[in-house]
């Protein structure tokens, strides 16, 4: 058995051996120095070496430990993934309300979530963000025999010095020019704020006044204690049991007993998209109108768009946006849909509209107040030596005003510089002007390639004056396709049926180009009545359609009549004929569209529900079974190969062996996610002890006292993944709640468990041995000193930004200059907490 030369002070009856070896109750020990023979750093880890690494050279052993560390963090990361899922299967918990209906026998039932935002945030949630940080320190103390060490406590602090500093410069920045964040419920952030100052305070009271160099019991007690009180406080303020109610908590209440009898669902279809799991039809058909607006997207497409836009329109937790930035990093399934060139340019154009920004009716076009400006086609085709040609924008509605939009040109299968050369310019229509142009130049490289694709944007400028008396059509995008034929082409039908509801309005039915686009051509069509009549069931007639150069889509548009009246399906056909041009009519001459009763229209509607809830269900956080659990470990991008980038590969190839073993762990289907949260804390225990152990040998072998590797390397590591969930947060959410105002709570949360607990445990094993429980307040408290400084000057700044106007009054990003200078003045505490704190270790200074 090895002995430290330390340890024979406090051994009794200790005999001296032949050379280094000492007699024990008749037994011989061999010291350490005489087992390592005097290598560096040899006797350092708690669980490492695995293998004996010790007569290696020093770089090299240095540079394994070094990736092991960050090996290390990936597999915390990705367990971390699936303990994050199971704290979301456990706190979405319901329990049902039953209210009176207008059927006796059948009361009408509502859904409310079992657990407080702000009970779930600080505890299970701030337990899933801060798990490594907080087993570290309650390891390394079991570790050390119930001593102090520095490593735990260390992370802890310089964590909450990344948290603060960092995070919140990353979210500061990364709003958008000219967008702003506020905190909502800025009650809880009060009382979080003011527990994370009032955490490192205590530290530092009780490190260097009541009994400096060590922790007593009660001191350790009143630590764990505070961290009950916090919730209990973060709990009364979010329900207003104190102060006067906040504005804005009205639009979330619920208030039971103003509901009268009927009133409940149309309550719920007004606030929410999903009931029990499922998608609300109305907003989906508003979804779908609005998505109709731009020709030539599938069911399929529709149903991925509207998947997105209710992710995005649905709140969500820090969590959620940490288990995105986990994936993210780890090549792993996404949680938000992941969308083709074309379906980003389409959803980009409709959240631009600043009267969407979710799922509601379709903005009404005002031709009398507005000037609306669309292209002429929706999309076209050019040979690849055409070199220059003009694309038509068209302006309809208002003409007595001017008015300017912006055209630019977005990247598809074709790149800008190689293919196209780009476009990004402001078009101005004078009073009275209907058309302008813009130039497109196609570059002609004389090699061969396939039918490629980029397409033109039109939006509107910035400036709220610029917006005034213009609008966008309903062609706002335009596809350009390059092709190498020099044909006037064929024209026909896209497809050989279409089936509308009564009630659509206007039917729009798409007549394409194809097998060329050269020259200016037209067609002409005609309605022909079937079982339904034209001027009872649709207006008919008959007309031409122009294709321009290059133009390779078309819309015939049949104002459907809507009577009212149940009646059995009814259809009419439309007729191609009389190209012009040099064009040919194609094999689809005739399309008939059949006018569909309800019933008929909500299969079709049912169907795209489920597509719909199937790209939801894909996004879920967890994963309900084995199955699913292991498929999406084996597969990059979590099966989803085609949108699949180079980087998901390289990061899946580097985290797969993770990913293998922690899909064994129970998914958190199972026993309603406490299962899986167990077992997943204890898989991130044993991670954190090996990381515990990779970071005490590296920064001994590089010469780096444990305090300074904990708040540099070991916070940094830990933290990364909060980063990008709270910048993703930031960029995301309407408010700052999830971005920043999980932070301050988080850092409480970290001293209260990571320090209380442990300290606690210790102390008490202390007391009852008789013998004290020493911590050395020198470097730990000049760390937390400083820390507690550079802390109330950020929270100072943060609560500046909120009330004066030159920050914009908010938190988050507002005018350009003070947001950068917030941001980097920030990122600077931070460089001055770490520079300070290490000098003042390795002993520059004293404190």
């Amino acid at each position: 058995m090895a002995l430290g030369t330390d340890d024979v002070d406090v051994i009794p009856e200790v005999e001296r051996g032949l050379g280094n070896t000492y007699i024990i109750d008749n037994k011989t020990y061999v010291s350490r120095d005489e087992v390592y023979d005097g290598y560096k750093c040899a006797d350092r880890g708690m669980i490492l070496p695995f293998v004996s690494e010790y007569t290696w050279p020093i770089e090299v052993r240095a540079f394994l430990y070094l990736v092991g560390l960050l090996y290390c963090f990936l597999g915390v990361a990705i367990i971390a993934d699936i303990f994050m899922g199971a704290i979301e299967k456990i706190t979405s918990k319901t329990r049902k309300v039953y209210l009176t209906s207008e059927k006796e026998d059948e009361p009408e039932v509502i859904e409310v979530r079992i657990w407080s935002d702000a009970v779930a945030n600080l505890t299970l949630m701030a337990l899933g963000s801060s798990a490594p940080e907080i087993l570290l320190a309650i390891i390394e103390v079991i570790a050390n025999k119930f001593e102090a060490g520095a490593l735990g406590p260390g992370t802890i602090v310089g964590s909450a010095a990344f948290n603060l500093f960092v995070i919140s410069a990353v979210c500061v920045l990364s709003i958008p020019n000219g967008e702003s964040r506020r905190i909502k419920d800025i009650k809880v952030f009060a009382v979080t704020a003011v527990f994370s100052i009032v955490a490192y305070v205590w530290l530092l009271i009780i490190l260097k006044a009541v009994s400096p160099n060590e922790v007593e019991v009660w001191e350790a007690a009143v630590t764990f204690l505070m961290f009950p009180l916090l919730v209990l406080l973060a709990w009364l303020a979010e329900k207003n049991f104190c102060g006067v109610p906040n504005k804005t908590d009205t639009s979330k209440q619920i208030e039971l007993g103003n509901f009268q009898p009927g009133e409940t669902d149309k309550f719920l279809r007004d606030r929410q998209y999903f009931r029990d799991g499922r998608l609300d039809r109305d907003g989906l058909v508003a979804f779908i109108k609005e998505v109709k607006n731009y020709p030539g997207l599938t069911d399929e497409d529709a149903a991925i768009l509207a998947a997105s836009k209710l992710v995005e329109s649905q709140s969500h937790s820090r969590m959620w946006y940490r288990v995105g930035a986990v994936r993210n990093m780890t090549g792993g399934r996404k949680t938000q849909p992941q969308l083709s060139t074309k379906l980003k340019v389409v959803y980009n154009a409709m959240n631009e509209h600043p009267d969407a920004p979710t799922l509601g009716e379709v903005p009404q076009v005002k031709p009398h107040q507005n000037a609306v400006i669309d292209f002429h086609a929706a999309s076209c085709a050019v040979m690849e030596d055409i070199g220059k040609f003009k694309v038509a924008l068209c302006r309809s509605g208002r003409l007595d005003n001017r008015v300017s939009v912006r055209v630019e040109t977005i990247d598809g299968t074709a790149t800008e510089e190689q293919d196209y050369m780009p476009i990004n310019e402001v078009i101005t229509f004078e009073p009275e002007e209907s058309e302008k142009f813009v130039e497109v130049e196609i570059i002609n490289d004389n090699q061969w390639e396939p039918d490629e694709e980029f397409f033109l944007k039109i939006s509107l400028l910035m400036s709220a004056e610029e917006r005034e008396g213009v609008q966008l059509g309903r062609i706002s995008i335009m596809e350009i396709t390059i092709l190498n034929d020099d044909e006037p082409g064929i024209v026909m039908f896209q497809k050989r049926g279409f089936l509308v509801k009564e009630s659509i309005g206007n039917a729009v039915i798409p007549v394409v180009r194809k097998n060329g686009a050269d020259g200016e051509i037209t067609v002409k069509w005609r309605s022909i009545d079937k079982t339904a009549v034209s001027g009872k069931d649709y207006t008919g007639g008959e007309g031409v359609l122009t294709f321009k150069h290059t133009e390779i889509e078309q819309n015939i548009e049949i104002p459907i009549i809507d009577d009212m009246t149940p009646e059995k399906d009814e259809h009419f056909e439309i007729e191609l004929f009389e190209p012009t041009g040099g064009a040919k009519i194609g094999q689809i001459n005739r399309t008939a569209v059949t006018i569909t009763n309800d019933d008929d229209f909500n299969n079709v509607l049912n169907n795209m529900m489920q597509m719909t809830n199937a790209n939801i269900h894909a996004m879920q956080v967890h994963h309900e079974t084995y199955v699913s659990q292991i498929k999406d470990a084996l597969n990059v991008n979590g099966g989803d190969i085609e949108n699949a980038t180079a980087g998901d590969y390289v990061l899946h190839f580097l985290t797969f062996g993770w990913k293998i073993i922690f899909a064994l762990v129970p998914p958190p289907s199972l026993l309603g996610g406490w299962l899986c949260f167990i077992i997943s804390l204890v898989c991130i225990g044993l991670l954190t002890a090996i990381i515990g152990d990779l970071a005490s040998i590296f920064g001994c072998l590089v010469n780096l006292d444990d305090a300074i590797t904990a708040i540099t390397f070991v916070a940094l590591g830990t933290s990364l993944p909060d980063t990008f969930a709270s910048r993703a947060a930031a960029v995301q959410e309407k408010y700052a709640d999830n971005a920043i105002g999980n932070v301050t709570g988080s850092n409480s949360v970290n001293v209260f468990l990571g320090l209380g607990l442990p300290w606690f445990i210790a102390s008490v094993y202390h007391y009852a041995k008789g013998t004290k429980f020493k911590v050395a307040a020198g470097t730990l408290g000049f760390s937390v000193g400083l820390f507690s400084g550079l802390c109330i000057i950020t929270i100072a700044l943060l609560m500046a930004r909120r009330v004066f106007s030159v920050f914009g009054k908010t938190e988050l990003g507002g005018p350009t200059g003070p947001k950068i200078c917030s941001g980097i003045f920030m990122i600077m505490l931070w460089f001055i907490y770490v520079l300070v704190s290490a000098f003042q270790t390795t002993g520059y200074f004293d404190f």
